[in-house]
C-alpha cells in the first residue's frame, strides 16, 4: 500500500482537530481586535465601549482581593477544565467509527455500524434467534455480541464465538478487534 493511500486511510478513520482549533482562534482574534479597538478609542480620547484599558488593567491586578474565593475557584476549576478539554483534544487519538480492510489496490473503509449488521447476521444464523435477540457492538478495539436466547433452547456460547470470528476474519478489519460474546441469564418467550 502506497504513502498516500495509507494518509487517505488515516484521514478517513481519525477525526480532525481543526473544528476547535479554529473555534479557539476565532475568540481569540475577537478578542484582540476588541482590545485594540478599546486601546485605540482611549487613546483618542473617545468614551470607551465596556471598560478602557487602565481600569482593566487596575481590575486585573486587584482581582484576588476584591471578589469571594468561592467564585474564583469555580472559575479557576473551569479554565482548568477548559484546558484539559484542550490538551485531551490535542494529545488524544480522535478516532472515528470506522475500520479499513485490507487491499492491495484500493482503500476501503467500512463505518463500524456496517459491520456490527454483518456480524449480528453471523450471530443470528449461528445461535438461531431472531433479528431483535441479537445486539452487536464494535469499537476499535472490541467486538461485543449480546444475545437474549429464546426461553427453553440452550445455546452454544463457543459456537456462536466462532461463527462471529469467522465472519471477522474473513473481513481482514484493520485494527483487529477482540470477540466478546455474552448470553442474557433471562430468556424471550414466544418467538
Amino acid at each position: 500500500m502506497s504513502a498516500f493511500t495509507q494518509k487517505v486511510l488515516r484521514r478517513e478513520t481519525h477525526s480532525s482537530r481543526s473544528p476547535l482549533a479554529v473555534f479557539t482562534a476565532i475568540i481569540i482574534t475577537i478578542a484582540a481586535v476588541y482590545c485594540l479597538l478599546e486601546m485605540l478609542l482611549a487613546g483618542l480620547g473617545q468614551p470607551t465601549w465596556l471598560m478602557d484599558p487602565i481600569s482593566f488593567g487596575q481590575w486585573l491586578a486587584e482581582l484576588p482581593g476584591n471578589y469571594p474565593s468561592l467564585l474564583l475557584t469555580a472559575a479557576g476549576v473551569l479554565l482548568a477544565l477548559l484546558g484539559i478539554i484542550f490538551l485531551a483534544n490535542g494529545l488524544l487519538p480522535g478516532r472515528r467509527a470506522r475500520h479499513t480492510i485490507a487491499h492491495p489496490r484500493v482503500a476501503i473503509v467500512v463505518e463500524d455500524e456496517v459491520i456490527a449488521s454483518a456480524l449480528a447476521r453471523s450471530a443470528r444464523m449461528a445461535a438461531g434467534v431472531t433479528r431483535e435477540q441479537v445486539m452487536v457492538t464494535v469499537s476499535a478495539k472490541h467486538v461485543y455480541v449480546n444475545i437474549r436466547p429464546t426461553s427453553g433452547i440452550r445455546l452454544s456460547e463457543p459456537r456462536i464465538k466462532a461463527a462471529v470470528e469467522s465472519e471477522l476474519a474473513a473481513m481482514d478489519l484493520y485494527p483487529a478487534p477482540t470477540v466478546t460474546v455474552k448470553l442474557a441469564d433471562s430468556g424471550v418467550i414466544g418467538v
